[in-house]
């Protein structure tokens, strides 16, 4: 039985690390075991322009704590008013390494984001032509649909159009939670398609969130679905192929923003991701396949070396304690708790 695993040090392929106070707070979180991270743009105001990711860089780079090493991979909030020049220019400076395509409306601070599709074209095209990836939340937003159902109706109204009218262009399906998008990403024979699949989502189906009460910290966007979708999502991050890789989706809220009558979605996860996936991994019997899902398929689509830097994790007799919550300035931020006791920690 495997009690150590050593692993290249991983990166994480989705994060919000948020501004101010709540980036002091949680940096060190991700920082403490990734090397990089696609950094999320949904600030208020958003990050639009190269200049905003210059500055959103520096003040991550800021926040960063003596000691720590992390590199932050920039991103752009795509908007129907994006310049094309703009974002090729951040590109070619080698500060963005993606474009975020929020549907107006579909997650927290999103209410910038894209409602007419055809409007952002001219970007696509550019991003087609100049290799930049294009990361989607991938939910529509129409009242009328079921918020179940909104991942697998993006698939067909709204990504795979884009993709077959923007010959290409190169796709990142985020935070995917149906075995519909599993199906997408294994039937598709471009090379231009990922997918990141969260930590939250291997271990949560939707009877978790609403059973025996409601459980706001497990309250996320897109919302976890059924059983099925679980199992579907478990056997595709294990299953060795290159396509699919960790993005934690990491978004941190303070408890009276989780806990309000109209509570945020999100599951704060950076502080112990990596040993939640080790437990996944083992339940599964695919500890091998652990390194590629989180240290190596997700650096070869973006193009990317592997880290070089290691990080160990150890499996201990008794089970491991997480701290509950990580203080801010702005509240405390309650830490993903599975429900169940883990007995791998980074050591």
């Amino acid at each position: 039985m495997t009690s150590q695993l050593t692993l290249p040090r991983p990166d994480d392929w989705h994060l919000h690390l948020r501004d101010g106070a709540m980036l002091q707070a949680v940096l060190p979180e991700s920082a403490r075991d990734f090397a990089r991270a696609i950094i999320m743009p949904n600030l208020v105001p958003p990050v639009v322009t190269s200049a905003d990711a210059a500055a959103y860089h520096a003040r991550i780079l800021a926040a960063l704590p003596e000691g720590m090493t992390f590199e932050p991979l920039m991103t752009l909030y795509l908007t129907e008013d994006t310049d094309p020049d703009d974002v090729a220019a951040a590109h070619a400076s080698g500060l963005v390494k993606a474009v975020k395509l929020y549907p107006a409306g579909a997650t927290t601070n999103s209410a910038s984001g894209v409602r007419n599709f055809d409007r952002i074209r001219p970007v696509l095209e550019r991003m087609a032509d100049i290799g930049l990836p294009l990361c989607t939340h991938g939910e529509v937003t129409e009242d009328h649909i079921d918020i179940f159902d909104r991942e697998a109706v993006f698939i067909d109204r709204v990504l795979d159009p884009i993709r077959k009218s923007t010959p290409g262009l190169r796709v990142v399906m985020e935070h995917i939670t149906t075995r519909n998008a599993v199906d997408y990403v294994r039937e598709d024979s471009s090379g231009q398609l990922g997918a990141t699949i969260t930590t939250h989502h291997l271990i949560l189906n939707r009877n978790h969130i609403l059973a025996g009460g409601i459980k706001p910290h497990y309250y996320c966007l897109p919302v976890a679905k059924r059983e099925e979708h679980r199992l579907a999502l478990r056997a595709a991050a294990t299953s060795g192929d290159p396509r699919y890789f960790l993005g934690t989706d990491s978004a941190p809220h303070t408890d009276p923003n989780k806990l309000s009558s109209c509570g945020c979605a999100g599951c704060f996860t950076a502080p112990n991701t990596m040993p939640l996936l080790a437990h996944v991994f083992e339940e599964e019997q695919a500890l091998d396949a652990l390194a590629g899902f989180a240290c190596e398929n997700g650096p070869a689509f973006y193009g990317l070396p592997v880290n070089r830097e290691t990080l160990t994790l150890t499996k201990q007799d008794s089970p491991v304690r997480f701290p509950e919550q990580i203080v801010t300035e702005d509240g405390p931020v309650t830490v993903f708790d599975p429900g169940f006791d883990i007995f791998w920690k980074v050591t």
